[in-house]
């Protein structure tokens, strides 16, 4: 795509792995809105998960996709294969040197993951290399991890983090959301609701004892909860009193039934 680059104007990109919904779509108006041309891929990364079951249970809808795509005005819809963006398969790959971030929250609980992330990642900017990349809040570990490979790599583009887009309940939009049961998407809402109780009570409440409330409310929605932190924004490490200044954020990963759930809310 490097011809895109001769032609002037600016490029905004879009990486996703299908499954899209209303969050997605909310990338590509802001990439819309500050680039002359936008760019979306549709890429399901092997490399990324470290259960293969959650791999073949992704959830596939390109035909689908591409219509959503074509309505919000999306001017290129990037689909590559595998053997493109890995010609040599997707074993033995290089390293990224991603600090505690590889092994804290998501990187505890999904060894590999980022690695993969990056490693996907770092291709397709070197596909596509555009001028700002667009990715959801909701996954706000992997939005740092791609802002640190950026800053590794010395990659030439802005960052846009843009906010989670939630269900008229409060549920944060998310592909995995196709696979909750009724009775599962009634109690999936249990953790934008645990996150609002840490906003509304951390200032009044030791964070122990916040977060102990907010994980009955997941225990009682039958949640299994993988983690639920209070962190600083900048690099999730986790704060234990909170004067209401300092950036913060509150991180919550969790099961109904066999669905990995995560959302997140900024606390300032």
């Amino acid at each position: 795509m490097e011809g895109l680059k001769t032609r002037g104007g600016t490029t905004g990109f879009v990486p996703t792995m299908g499954a899209l919904h209303d969050g997605h779509i909310q990338l590509i108006k802001a990439s819309k809105a500050v680039s002359s041309i936008t760019i979306c891929s549709i890429f399901v990364n092997p490399a990324q998960f470290n259960d293969p079951r959650d791999f073949e249970k992704y959830p596939k809808s390109t035909e689908k996709d591409i219509q959503l795509l074509e309505r919000a005005g999306t001017d290129i819809v990037f689909l590559p294969a595998p053997e493109e963006i890995y010609p040599n398969g997707n074993k033995n790959l290089e390293k990224y040197d991603l600090g505690s971030l590889e092994t804290i929250l998501e990187g505890r609980y999904r060894p590999g993951h980022f690695q993969g992330v990056c490693q996907v990642m770092k291709r397709l900017l070197d596909i596509v290399q555009p001028d700002h990349l667009f990715m959801g809040q909701k996954d706000y570990q992997q939005c740092l991890v791609v802002q640190r490979l950026i800053g590794l790599m010395h990659i030439p583009v802005t960052f846009h983090a843009i906010a989670t887009i939630r269900e008229p309940d409060g549920l944060a939009q998310s592909s995995r959301n196709r696979r909750l049961n009724p009775d599962q998407r009634k109690h999936a809402i249990a953790i934008s609701q645990s996150l609002n109780y840490i906003r509304e009570h951390l200032l009044y409440d030791d964070a122990d004892a916040v977060l102990r409330i907010a994980r009955e409310k997941l225990d009682a929605a039958h949640f299994k909860t993988d983690y639920i932190s209070i962190a600083k924004a900048e690099d999730l490490q986790p704060i234990q009193s909170w004067n209401g200044k300092e950036k913060a954020v509150a991180l919550i990963a969790a099961f109904q039934g066999d669905v990995r759930l995560i959302d997140n809310m900024l606390l300032n």
